[in-house]
């Protein structure tokens, strides 16, 4: 993700902000056992570089088994045939989940006016997957602001329930005051749609923590420096916070500015959520993996 990168991100402040009030209405205030994915963005050999052992011929079928989930931006991409999809339901195991982002010439190209038939065919083609079909999510570009909100209320207001979505916003003013965002909270929380949380050292301001449900999908952007673990380390307390409030479903995947390095992340915050939370998620192979020049050694940090 190359979104939110910044030059020099040793002086970014990372402390999370408190939790949105708005957050005590939509968890049940009783502890649970949540559903936990965590994963990364990608699984090709190109950017995972040192993750696959040598002579690994299918990434994705041994991506599978190292992560129980993968955050799917080639679907942001590719209209991928029907033959493509049902392969990626075949190589992977039972309870494997995929968490595709909706295809851009939905929301950038169209920027969701007259949608309906490239959502629909989108979904058709999505929807074998079956079972291993995660969450969905709609990343609307960074020029699509409140001026645009009847235009993304409308949207919404048709989705189909059975897919379960995620929405990302990435213009400033939907959160920093300038217009009120109450009637996008109600919206979402009226159709069920989760309200993605991004982490990224260069735009703050997207760490809403605003929950729409009882499900937090996290997007985390890792900056290739120490702090990156420290960060994790933060998080894992509000997942604490969450989890005794009582949300019932944890989605969260790891993105690197090299992301080579996304599989130490998770594997770092896997080993934590076992530990802390009492989950026995698998913790991926994680490969030594050289820094590169310029680094210092800020990759490959345990």
């Amino acid at each position: 993700m190359k979104f939110g990168k910044i030059e020099d991100p040793q002086h970014v402040e990372f402390k999370l902000p408190p939790d949105n009030p708005g957050n005590l209405n939509i968890l049940k205030g009783v502890k649970g056992k949540p559903e936990i994915f965590i994963g990364c963005a990608k699984w090709n050999k190109a950017d995972l570089k040192n993750f696959y052992p040598k002579g690994t011929k299918d990434e994705l079928a041994y991506y599978a088994t190292q992560f129980n989930s993968i955050e799917l931006n080639a679907t942001f991409y590719n209209n991928f045939p029907l033959e493509t999809i049902d392969s990626w339901h075949t190589k992977t195991p039972e309870g494997f989940r995929f968490f595709p982002k909706l295809h851009q010439g939905i929301s950038h190209w169209k920027r969701l006016k007259d949608a309906e038939q490239p959502t629909s065919t989108y979904l058709d083609h999505i929807s074998h997957l079956e079972e291993k079909l995660g969450m969905l999510f709609l990343q609307m570009p960074d020029n699509f602001g409140p001026k645009n909100w009847e235009v993304l209320r409308d949207y919404l207001e048709v989705w189909p329930s059975g897919f379960p979505l995620a929405l990302e916003l990435r213009h400033t003013a939907w959160y920093d005051g300038s217009w009120d965002n109450s009637p996008l909270y109600a919206q979402l929380e009226k159709k069920n749609i989760s309200h993605i949380i991004t982490d990224t050292a260069g735009r703050r301001d997207l760490l809403h923590m605003r929950l729409t449900t009882p499900t937090a999908f996290i997007r985390y952007n890792g900056a290739n420096v120490d702090s990156d673990y420290t960060r994790l380390d933060d998080w894992l307390d509000r997942l604490k916070l969450w989890v005794d409030q009582g949300i019932e479903n944890i989605y969260f995947f790891v993105h690197q500015n090299h992301e080579e390095a996304s599989p130490l992340l998770s594997a770092y915050l896997i080993e934590k959520v076992n530990k802390e939370l009492g989950t026995d998620i698998k913790i991926p192979h994680t490969p030594q993996i050289p820094p590169k020049k310029g680094d210092s050694g800020q990759i490959g940090l345990f």
